[in-house]
């Protein structure tokens, strides 16, 4: 954080004359949706919520600095000034009226300066505004499950990459973190407000569902549903993981959000439907070899969607690592 407000201005100033020189700079920048080595503070903030409580944060943190910084200044001259050396006949003070109202009231005042704010903050995170998309997300052991159901309801299970995989992602210049790229991941639009319905297997036990970029965290909870909502302002991958011990593979539990545009986000869900559709007729559909073409149908339309996905994931590893090396430039 103080690195952060050190460096604000100069970082700023540079980072105008990058945006001018390049386009491609408003992609995700370092830090966002992902930790990075050597990482200060929190995740990059990509939704009005994540943005209020990192402001929330570095707020209440210039605080107890200050608070720290003074009680160690006390300290000090408190040891300079009443030593057996310095002070050999101690005052036999017992009270002082203004100093007692001044260490009752303070703290109260200053618990106020925080209080406002950070009621205000629940209040945002709380207050639910209307849904452009809903998604149920169910935590399993251990894997997540997603689904659409206002786009047909249909669904899709996100479980984490082994090497290999993440191998060739990494060879199609796509990025694949250890233990956070996903084989599936949650599609949503840029500049949209997402509502996540967030629940757990019944017979299983308590996860929770966190995109820390997003301000996003809620308790997976079996036979219960809580929400979380998010406005997604970037354009990106942004990574969580299950926030809440639930068992051996509690650390391999991963989410993945890919933020698109509309466009993108039209065609994907469209080519989704379209499978979810093809699977429900294979299903019902007692021809052996109707129903073998409903489903090799519905496998093509699944790749489908796996293609628009997998050009826009080129297309914004492309800016992550511009954007990387305009910040490498900055400091």
């Amino acid at each position: 954080m103080l690195r952060r407000i050190i460096c604000s201005a100069p970082a700023a100033a540079l980072a105008i004359i990058f945006l001018a020189a390049s386009s491609a700079w408003a992609g995700m920048a370092p830090g966002m949706g992902q930790p990075t080595p050597g990482q200060m503070g929190l995740q990059g903030a990509a939704s009005p919520v994540a943005a209020q409580i990192q402001t929330f944060y570095d707020f209440v943190n210039i605080i107890i600095v200050a608070i720290a910084v003074f009680v160690l200044l006390l300290m000090l001259y408190v040891m300079y000034r009443f030593n057996e050396r310095s002070n050999p006949n101690p005052s036999r003070t017992a009270h002082n009226t203004v100093l007692e109202v001044a260490w009752t009231v303070i703290p109260i005042l200053i618990l106020v300066a925080i209080a406002i704010p950070s009621f205000r903050l629940l209040n945002l995170q709380y207050s639910y505004p209307k849904a452009d998309i809903t998604i149920k997300a169910t935590g399993y052991t251990w894997y997540w499950g997603h689904a659409y159901p206002d786009l047909g309801d249909f669904s899709f299970e996100t479980r984490m990459l082994d090497d290999a995989a993440r191998e060739e992602l990494i060879a199609e210049n796509i990025d694949a973190p250890r233990n956070l790229a996903v084989d599936n991941e949650v599609v949503v639009p840029v500049n949209k407000v997402v509502n996540v319905l967030v629940t757990a297997d019944p017979d299983g036990v308590i996860h929770n569902w966190t995109i820390p970029s997003f301000g996003s965290k809620v308790d997976a909870v079996p036979g219960r549903v809580t929400t979380t909502w998010f406005k997604p302002t970037v354009e990106g991958i942004f990574y969580g993981q299950c926030s809440e011990l639930c068992g051996k593979d509690h650390a391999f539990m991963p989410i993945g959000v890919r933020v698109v545009n509309e466009e993108t986000f039209a065609a994907w869900s469209e080519a989704m439907q379209a499978a979810n559709t093809a699977g429900k007729d294979a299903r019902g559909e007692k021809d052996k070899t109707k129903r073998r073409e409903k489903l090799r149908e519905k496998k093509q339309l699944i790749e489908k969607a796996k293609q628009i996905i997998r050009e826009a994931a080129l297309q914004q590893s492309g800016n992550r690592k511009l954007a990387e090396v305009n910040a490498v430039g900055t400091q």
